[in-house]
C-alpha cells in the first residue's frame, strides 16, 4: 500500500512508540510484506529467522524487535511488539470504513454496465464500460474492474487475506494481519458463481485479460493470473502465486502459495501443484508430473499383480 504522500521516519517512531536507528530524516512511501517490498516502503520482522531477510530486503524502514545497526540506508523502528506496530499504521492509513449503502457513494461505474438486485460495491469500487454484475455479488473497497467483465452470482471480490500472524506465547495464537490491498480485474474476465477471489494483504491480486473462471473457484491474496487463462471448477490458489498467460487448471487442482506456473501450461484435474512447474507442458498427479510420465506409472501399477504372477510362475 502507498501512502497519500510521504510520511516522515520521526512521525512513524513517534506513532508506534518506537527507538529509531539509522536516517531519521528519511520519508516512508508505503507499507508492504517482505516478498512485495520496493524502496520507500516499511517492513515488519518479528522472528529471528527472517532478520536477515528483512535487514537485507529493498525495504527501507524496517520494524523489528531486536536492538541492532541500521544498515547503510536504512531506518530501524525497533519496538518489543513489530506487529501491533505495523497494524497500527495499516489502520491508520487504511481504516475500516463501513459503507451504509448497498452502493457506495464513492462507487464509479462505465458506460452500458449493468448492476443487477442486490449487489454490494465498496467504497471506491471502480467499474469499467460494457460489464455485467449478476444478482448477489459483493464487491468490496478498492476493487478496479476493466471492461466488458462479467461476474456472476454469489461472487466475492476483494475480502480479506487469509494471512495470519502466528504465536503460541499468548492467549491467541493467531492474530489477523490487516489487509490493505486491492484486487484487479482486467478487461474481457469472466467470473463464475460463487468464486472468492481476496484482496492483497498489502499489494495487489490481480486477474489478467481474457481470463475465464468456472464456480467455485478461489483465489488467494496477491495472487498473479496471466492473460487468458481457465480455472475450472473448485480450482484453489493459496497467496502470491503467479500464473503465466495461457494456464490452463481443470477442476479441483489445488496449488501450493508463492510458487510461479510458467504460460500454457495445462493441469489435469484433481492435481496437486506444491513447487513451481515449467510451461509448454501437461501435466497430473499428486505431488504434480508431467502428464506423460504419470499415465505410464499408473498404467504399470494396474499390471503389477498379472507381473506378479508372471514372475511367480518362473519359478
Amino acid at each position: 500500500m502507498q501512502f497519500p504522500s510521504p510520511v516522515s521516519a520521526k512521525w512513524i517512531a513517534n506513532f508506534i512508540n518506537a527507538e529509531i536507528a539509522g536516517n531519521e530524516n528519511s520519508f516512508a512511501t508505503g507499507i508492504n510484506e517482505i516478498h512485495e517490498v520496493s524502496d520507500g516502503d516499511i517492513v515488519f520482522v518479528d522472528h529471528p529467522k527472517y532478520y536477515d531477510a528483512c535487514l537485507n530486503s529493498a525495504a527501507t524502514f524496517i520494524i523489528i524487535n531486536k536492538k541492532t545497526e541500521a544498515p547503510t540506508g536504512k531506518t530501524l523502528f525497533i519496538t518489543d511488539e513489530p506487529f501491533e506496530s505495523y497494524s497500527k499504521i495499516i489502520r491508520h492509513f487504511r481504516p475500516f470504513m463501513p459503507s451504509v449503502k448497498m452502493i457506495s457513494d464513492t462507487a464509479v461505474t462505465g458506460k452500458n454496465t449493468i448492476i443487477m438486485q442486490n449487489v454490494f460495491l465498496g467504497n471506491h469500487v471502480v467499474i469499467g464500460d460494457n460489464c455485467i454484475i449478476h444478482p448477489n455479488v459483493s464487491i468490496y473497497d478498492y476493487t478496479v474492474i476493466g471492461n466488458n467483465v462479467e461476474i456472476h452470482s454469489g461472487t466475492v471480490i476483494g475480502s480479506d487475506a487469509f494471512y495470519l500472524n502466528g504465536k503460541k506465547n499468548r492467549q491467541v495464537w493467531y492474530k489477523k494481519m490487516p489487509s490493505c490491498g486491492n484486487v484487479i480485474i482486467e478487461d474481457d474476465v469472466e467470473i463464475g458463481a460463487n468464486c472468492t477471489i481476496d484482496r492483497g494483504v498489502s499489494s495487489e491480486t490481480r486477474i489478467g485479460t481474457g481470463s475465464k473462471f468456472d464456480n467455485l473457484v478461489h483465489i488467494g491474496h496477491e495472487v498473479v493470473i496471466g492473460k487468458n487463462c481457465i480455472l475450472a471448477a473448485q480450482v484453489g490458489i493459496a497467496g502470491g502465486t503467479t500464473l503465466g498467460d495461457g494456464v490452463t487448471l481443470w477442476g479441483q487442482v489445488g496449488v501450493n502459495k508463492t510458487i510461479t506456473i510458467g504460460d500454457n501450461a495445462v493441469v489435469m484435474g484433481q492435481a496437486g501443484i506444491t513447487s513451481s512447474i515449467e510451461g509448454n507442458k501437461t501435466y497430473w498427479g499428486t505431488p504434480i508430473q508431467e502428464f506423460f510420465s504419470k499415465r505410464k506409472e499408473l498404467v504399470l501399477i494396474k499390471r503389477l499383480p498379472e507381473i506378479w504372477e508372471k514372475v511367480k510362475g518362473l519359478k
